[in-house]
C-alpha cells in the first residue's frame, strides 16, 4: 500500500464526522460571512474597517507563508483557520498547501475529497493547463477553502524540494489569487527557500509559553541574518493558545516583545474544536476565536499591494 492511499485511508476512517460529537449542520459559504458580525453598534464601525480590508482586490498571486521552528505550536491550525475566514469572507479563490517534509497533517483539517497529494501534482504539471484541471488534487472546505495535502510517508514528503515547490506555484498561481503554505518545523530543508524566495508576507506562529516565544523570536532572528530581513518586518505573530495555559505566563509581554519585530500581533485564545486537530470548522469555534481569526486576516490583508506590482 502506498503512503498516499495509507493517508488517505485513515483521513476516511479517522474522519471528524466519525470521531467528534455534535457537529452542526453546514451553512453554506455564503451564511458564514455572518458568523463575523461582533459586537455592538459603537464596534460596527471597527469591524466594518477589517471586512473591507479583508475584501482588498488582489491584482496577482499573494502568497502566505505560515512558519515556525517549533512543532505542536498550532502552524497548521492557524493555516487552515486563517484560509478559512479568508475563504469565507471573500469571492475569490483561496487554496493552503502542505509543504511540510514530515509528513505534514493539513490534509487532515479538511474532509478529504481526494487520495492526491502535491506530489501527484508536481508529476501531473506538464498536463495542467485550467483551474479544473487542477481541482482534480484538491478537497474543499465548507468555507470554500481548498487544501492541497501533502504525502503522509516521510519517504515520498521529503523528495518534494525547491525547484518542486517553484514549479508548483508558479502553475497554482495562475488560478489561485491567495495561497497559504504550511510548512515544515525547520528553516534548512530543501523546499523552504522556495517558500521564503517567494512569499509576500509571514505568519510567524508562537504558544503563550517560554520555549515558544524563544522559538519564534529565534526564527524571526535567523531570517533577518539570511537575507529576510524585510519581510520579517513585514510579517506578523499568531499566539496561539494551544494548551490553555492560564495565567502563569504574562501573554502581554509576549505581545509587546513580537510588537517591536513585526508588523503586528494577534492572540488567539485556547478553543476545544482546535484543540482536538479534527476539520477546521468556522462554526464550531468559540466566537472569541473566530473574532481573532477575522482580527489575522484584516491585519494579514493590510499587507495586500496596493497596485500592479511585478510577480516574483
Amino acid at each position: 500500500m502506498t503512503g498516499s492511499s495509507l493517508g488517505y485511508s485513515a483521513s476516511v476512517e479517522l474522519s471528524s464526522d466519525r470521531l467528534m460529537r455534535g457537529r452542526p449542520q453546514k451553512r453554506r459559504r455564503a451564511q458564514l460571512a455572518s458568523l463575523f458580525r461582533f459586537g455592538g453598534r459603537r464596534d460596527e464601525a471597527e469591524r466594518q474597517r477589517k471586512q473591507e480590508l479583508i475584501l482588498t482586490p488582489v491584482l496577482s498571486c499573494y502568497r502566505i507563508a505560515v512558519i515556525s521552528l517549533k512543532g505542536g505550536v498550532g502552524k497548521t491550525t492557524t493555516t487552515a483557520a486563517l484560509g478559512s475566514t479568508l475563504a469565507a469572507l471573500r469571492p475569490d479563490r483561496i487554496l493552503a498547501i502542505d509543504a511540510n517534509p514530515d509528513a505534514g497533517t493539513l490534509g487532515r483539517r479538511v474532509r478529504r475529497e481526494t487520495s492526491a497529494t502535491i506530489r501527484d501534482l508536481v508529476n501531473a504539471i506538464p498536463y495542467l493547463h485550467s483551474y479544473m484541471d487542477i481541482r482534480r488534487f484538491t478537497s474543499q472546505a465548507p468555507s470554500g477553502l481548498e487544501i492541497l495535502a501533502n504525502d503522509v510517508d516521510p519517504a515520498v514528503s521529503t523528495t518534494f524540494g525547491d525547484q518542486d515547490y517553484r514549479r508548483v506555484m508558479d502553475v497554482l498561481g495562475r488560478q489561485y489569487p491567495i495561497i497559504l503554505t504550511d510548512t515544515g518545523t525547520g528553516l534548512l530543508y530543501s523546499a523552504m527557500r522556495g517558500v521564503l524566495d517567494l512569499a509576500d508576507q509571514l505568519v510567524v506562529v508562537s504558544t503563550p509559553s517560554v520555549d515558544g516565544a524563544s522559538s519564534a523570536s529565534t526564527t524571526l532572528d535567523w531570517l533577518a541574518a539570511h537575507g529576510y530581513a524585510d519581510l520579517v518586518s513585514r510579517s506578523v505573530t499568531v499566539i496561539s493558545d494551544v494548551r490553555e495555559t492560564g495565567k502563569m505566563i504574562k501573554v502581554e509581554d509576549i505581545v509587546s516583545h513580537f510588537e517591536t519585530r513585526c508588523r503586528g500581533v494577534v492572540v488567539v485564545p485556547f478553543d476545544e474544536h482546535l484543540a482536538v486537530g479534527a476539520e477546521v470548522d468556522l462554526e464550531m469555534m468559540r466566537p472569541k476565536s473566530q473574532e481573532a481569526y477575522f482580527d489575522l486576516a484584516a491585519m494579514v490583508a493590510e499587507g495586500f499591494p496596493s497596485g500592479p506590482r511585478a510577480d516574483g
